[in-house]
């Protein structure tokens, strides 16, 4: 994986920015279908907490990609912030 000196997209930015805002949204609506409380997806959001394999599993499941995807973005910015 090559790391670069500018910082990657985080999991609250790729989360918001690419799936929440084109499908319109809420972050309530999340979270009902993600069948976890509005704090949590607030904290995903906004960076707060990290992706776990069981968060992955189902922000996969809720939209239709896979748990790598998920987990690769929050790998890529353990691995940049461990090198910066």
């Amino acid at each position: 994986m090559l790391i670069t000196a500018r910082k990657p997209a985080t999991v609250g930015e790729i989360l918001v920015e690419e799936f929440m805002r084109p499908m319109g949204l809420t972050q309530a609506a999340l979270a009902d279908a993600m069948g976890v409380q509005r704090k949590h997806v607030n904290e995903l959001c906004n960076d707060h907490c990290t992706v776990t394999e069981r968060i992955a599993l189902i922000l996969a499941r809720v939209f239709g990609n896979s748990a790598e995807f998920w987990l690769n973005i929050q790998r890529r910015n353990d691995l940049w912030e461990g090198k910066h």
